[in-house]
């Protein structure tokens, strides 16, 4: 069950490199197919989102173990595909994720720290 997950966030495609990343994104979305059919990663999905004023035009979250995240982002395919990323796509980054019992687990701490913060003042 999924517990840790990958935010890959992506901006708008950078100028006159709107079809590398469009295949980009085709290469990556074949990637995880694979990499889920494999269980790799238990799943993934690709979000586009609306043109909204901000620097964040789509996301990949991609769930799993905490242990296949950690595989995932030491594969020589994930870093290819980041590496790449970096040079067609504008505000790219990865980041760690809680989702399922990884968020409980996270909020709870949050919880805790908020009630000692709370009792220190």
């Amino acid at each position: 069950m999924s517990d840790a997950g990958l935010f890959v966030g992506f901006g708008q495609p950078a100028r006159a490199r709107e079809p590398q990343a469009v295949e980009l994104l085709r290469r990556a979305h074949a990637l995880y197919s694979e990499l889920q059919e494999r269980g790799e990663i238990d799943s993934f999905e690709t979000v586009l989102l609306e043109p909204h004023g901000g620097d964040l035009g789509g996301f990949i979250l991609i769930r799993g173990t905490a242990d296949q995240m950690h595989g995932l982002r030491r594969s020589d395919e994930f870093r290819r595909i980041n590496a790449r990323a970096g040079l067609v796509v504008e505000h790219f980054g990865v980041v760690d994720a809680h989702v399922g019992d990884g968020m409980s687990a996270q909020l709870a701490i949050y919880e805790q720290q908020m009630n000692e913060q709370l009792g220190a003042s």
